[in-house]
């Protein structure tokens, strides 16, 4: 598993989060650890054999959380 923390500056509060980990549940080797609306950033666990990091940049982003680059 890599842990990586992702940027996403449209982050503003605990439901952006809730958002967040709903979406982030659905894909498959991805866990969120944490999120922090006052950074605007999410934490997550993932495991690279299953689960890409574009797919996961991608899924933020059909959420309305794009990852800043």
């Amino acid at each position: 598993m890599e842990q990586i923390t992702l940027e996403a500056p449209d982050i503003s509060c605990e439901h952006c989060i809730m958002s967040i980990e709903k979406a982030i549940s659905k894909l498959e080797g991805v866990r969120c650890l944490s999120g922090d609306p006052a950074g605007r950033v999410v934490t997550l666990e993932y495991d690279p054999t299953v689960m890409d990091l574009s797919t996961i940049e991608g899924t933020l982003e059909e959420e309305g959380y794009p990852v800043r680059k």
